[in-house]
């Protein structure tokens, strides 16, 4: 069975209107989940707490959608071969 990883974070932007994290450091990584559903469970609760503050953004991001299982690995993926 095919896992559709997701990853949940974020942090506060330097401009509510952009993507652009104030603190690259302070990033808060609330986790890798196996599904988008438990993904943006994880995502409306981070999301939630942090309501007050217009400068806190988290994301899901895809991760599932930067591999391609068939395409052939490069050789850092590949290391002890």
């Amino acid at each position: 069975m095919t896992q559709r990883l997701h990853l949940v974070f974020g942090g506060e932007l330097i401009d509510p209107t952009k993507n652009a994290f104030k603190d690259v450091d302070a990033i808060d990584l609330v986790g890798m989940y196996p599904d988008y559903a438990t993904a943006y469970d994880a995502w409306k609760n981070a999301a939630q707490r942090t309501v007050d503050n217009a400068h806190m953004r988290y994301f899901i991001a895809h991760i599932h959608r930067l591999r391609d299982e068939e395409a052939e690995a490069s050789s850092t993926e590949e290391l002890g071969d």
